[in-house]
């Protein structure tokens, strides 16, 4: 018998063991994750009486992949333009819970004497609420389409990715072992610069390679080229300073921007399932009941702490966003576990060296604890939150209803200097980011050449030319953006007191190009500043007074505009999606909705002047999406057919009207059916007969009856094709096939013609 190497065996005893829990536990209604702890726990070698992993090295590698899958995975679900969309309640209330959480975090573990690092790192893992635990608690209560289910899911976007900024700043401070603040804001900025930068390139220049070898792509290379992005991604993250995690998740949010993203998904989903099980298991086996029994203390308080602390911060930041009380501990109570993230920042700790051994085990314990309390937390939300204000005293409860009205008022209020500010503010750092990138890869890769290949002054003069006309596209982007939109002139036109304000925001951003430029030539060249101030002065006005190089700066910007909004212009064009008209129709009362043509509609076929929809039932029928094509404002002409999708604007009562009218037509009632049976009939062609003596081509039988004439018998011979160019002879036995009304018309017709005659 062949060796077996000791990988192989404890794979098979993982995946054989998860098969069997993520059974048992889909059979009890329960997490698969909490199946997958459960297996490795069985699997450990703290358990004597079951067959435990041999290498337990090999397989924290596996469950170190299993995180990169997990995190890229998680990337291309996530968008960055849903953070826009999960507004400031989502907002409020998830930086409320995480700040809050991760203080008394701190503050237990430091009750308990625990280490520093052991302390802050149990703040970050009971901050993050399991999105996977709540996704499928709200699936199986049917909660999905409730409001506060919908708030709750928004502030787990925000919570995602939040959780990864504090996995970047936990492994800072643990490798540097330093808490100072300036220290701790260097890291934020760090991760801040490194974040919009990948983004920005990556949007720009992913969605262009991938469209231009799309013809090249199938399934396969798909799923090659997308791992080997992330693997990328993962290793540049890591050279930077990052996390592995980090970098999947960029590169995850990249290519959620993608049109190919759903199939990414789809592909990456086996392969992240698979290695997803296999770290899940590994945390299960890091779980000693020894150690169990004795931080049972431990665990009571801080499941204890979870469950209230989530409760109560939860609902207070829903709160403070501005919504009802009731909502607000929905919110709150469906928050109260722990999940995946701990499990992920519970790993980092101890793959960093700097969590105790029994960190990991007391959050697992309280994850499967708080999991297995959410549904039961969920379910009393309700009734708690009736009681609570039943006992709240009328002065609190008029406040808090006031309070709410007026957040909603406050936040619905559209300011203009608010919006151009933050427009502003976005330009600014936006192209800030990328002079600097700039800069700094040119001072690193470009000039080490020029000065290693050319003399010292022609050197810095061609690497200070090639500097500027890099960042040139960016400083006037700076300096010339928003000085012309509707925010700017309205403020302008509006009072001579914001006259004022407006100059200093165009100044400053002036000063800040020229001190770009001005940094650059210092730093090449031993001039004096004065010197190096006027050629920066003159280089900004040439950029801002160049028309190529408007040009461009357009070019570049639309071009990354596109393509951050190619996937929704997609869904739009295909019909997934609304397009963006239909949230700003001239009336409340007037709206946008898709019907399908049902396969057996009597409308089927007919255009729209012959259906007179708009006479009919006040409705307009704008697009018809049909397959892979999109008809917008369709002419009289344009016919509709089967399984097309139209789109129709309306009042609910014409589009209730309409749609009750689209299902009432149908072409299927028992006339239709008996009319439209077809049947295969036979006759002879007698001296009489208008087939005699004519070509099938001149008789017009398919055009003027609607029958098909499929073979003819001659002198006895075998039934033969009919040649439209040879005449028909006497004896003829002619079939015909049709409609059945169609038939016995051709047949009446005939015997007419030949009465006639």
């Amino acid at each position: 018998m062949s060796h077996l190497p000791t990988l192989i065996a404890d794979l098979a005893l993982i995946l054989i063991s998860a098969g069997i829990m993520t059974l048992l536990f889909k059979k009890l209604k329960q997490p698969l994750v909490l199946g997958y702890v459960m297996a490795g726990f069985l699997s450990s070698p703290h358990i004597s009486f079951t067959p435990s992993v041999m290498d337990t090295a090999n397989i924290q590698t596996w469950a170190d992949i299993g995180v990169i899958f997990l995190l890229f995975a998680l990337g291309l679900e996530f968008s960055f333009k849903k953070i826009v969309k999960v507004g400031g309640t989502a907002v409020i209330a998830a930086c409320t819970v995480i700040f809050c959480m991760i203080l008394l975090g701190i503050g237990v573990g430091m009750a308990f004497g625990w280490k520093r690092m052991d302390c802050l790192f149990l703040g970050g893992m009971i901050a993050m609420s399991s999105t996977t635990i709540i996704y499928k608690a709200f699936e199986d209560m049917g909660l999905g389409k409730k409001k506060f289910a919908g708030l709750v899911l928004g502030i787990l976007i925000l919570e995602d990715i939040l959780a990864i900024v504090l996995m970047v700043m936990l492994s800072t401070m643990a490798l540097k072992n330093n808490f100072e603040g300036v220290e701790m804001f260097g890291s934020i900025g760090k991760l801040l610069f490194f974040l919009i930068l990948w983004f920005i390139v990556g949007i720009y220049l992913i969605p262009q390679f991938l469209k231009r070898l799309r013809k090249l792509m199938n399934q396969e290379t798909l799923l090659i080229v997308s791992l080997g992005l992330c693997f990328g991604m993962v290793m540049l993250a890591a050279h930077t300073g990052f996390s592995a995690a980090f970098g999947a998740f960029i590169m995850g949010s990249i290519l959620a921007e993608t049109v190919e993203a759903e199939s990414i998904s789809h592909l990456v989903k086996p392969v992240k399932d698979l290695f997803g099980a296999v770290f899940f298991v590994s945390v299960g086996m890091m779980v000693n009941p020894a150690m169990i029994v004795e931080y049972a203390v431990p665990i009571c308080v801080i499941t204890l702490v979870v469950i209230g602390g989530q409760a109560i911060f939860g609902t207070f930041g829903v709160v403070l966003a501005g919504q009802p009380l009731k909502t607000a501990m929905q919110c709150g109570f469906s928050l109260t576990q722990i999940g995946e993230f701990a499990f992920i920042i519970a790993s980092l700790g101890v793959s960093l060296g700097v969590t105790s051994n029994f960190l990991y085990p007391i959050v697992v314990a309280v994850s499967v604890i708080t999991t297995f309390m959410t549904p039961y937390m969920i379910r009393i939300a309700g009734p708690v939150s009736d009681r609570l204000e039943r006992n709240l005293p009328g002065s609190w409860r008029r406040f808090l209803t006031r309070y709410s009205r007026g957040t909603e008022t406050t936040m619905n209020h559209e300011n203009l200097w608010r919006k151009l500010l933050a427009a502003l503010l976005r330009i600014i750092v936006v192209y800030s980011v990328l002079s600097i990138a700039v800069i700094a890869l040119s001072f690193r890769y470009v000039m080490p050449f020029f000065y290693h290949n050319l003399p010292a002054f022609w050197s810095s003069l061609l690497g200070a030319a090639f500097m500027i006309l890099c960042i040139s596209p960016f400083l006037r982007a700076i300096v010339v953006k928003k000085n012309h939109s509707i925010e700017f002139t309205t403020l302008w036109n509006d009072s001579h007191v914001n006259r004022g304000p407006l100059v200093s925001t165009i100044v400053f951003r002036v000063v800040l190009a020229i001190s770009f430029v001005t940094f650059i030539i210092a730093n090449l060249f031993e001039a004096s500043i004065g010197i190096a101030l006027g050629i920066a002065v003159l280089a900004v006005l040439a950029m801002v007074y160049s028309r190529r190089l408007k040009r461009h700066s357009i070019f570049l910007e639309r071009r990354f505009i596109q393509n951050l909004r190619y996937r929704d212009l997609q869904a739009e064009y295909m019909g997934e999606k609304k397009p963006a008209y239909a949230g700003r129709l001239l009336s409340q009362d007037i709206h946008l909705t898709d019907y399908e043509v049902p396969g057996e509609s009597a409308w089927a076929g007919r255009t729209l002047k012959e259906l007179n929809l708009g006479r009919k039932y006040d409705v307009h029928v704008v697009s018809i999406l049909r397959g892979m094509k999109r008809i917008n404002i369709p002419g009289a002409e344009e016919r509709i057919f089967p399984m097309d999708k139209i789109q129709v604007i309306g009042t609910d009562e014409q589009l209730n009207l309409f749609s009750r009218e689209m299902e009432s037509v149908s072409s299927l009632d028992n006339g239709a059916i008996e009319n439209s049976t077809m049947v295969l009939k036979q006759f002879v062609v007698d001296a009489g007969s208008i087939f005699r003596h004519h070509k099938l081509r001149d008789l017009g039988i398919r055009e003027q009856y609607r029958c098909l004439v499929v073979g003819v018998e001659r002198d006895g011979n075998s039934l033969m094709s009919p040649d439209v160019n040879a005449p028909f002879e006497e004896g003829d036995v002619v079939w015909v096939v049709g409609e059945n009304d169609n038939v016995h018309q051709l047949v009446n017709q005939k015997n007419e013609k030949v009465d006639n005659k």
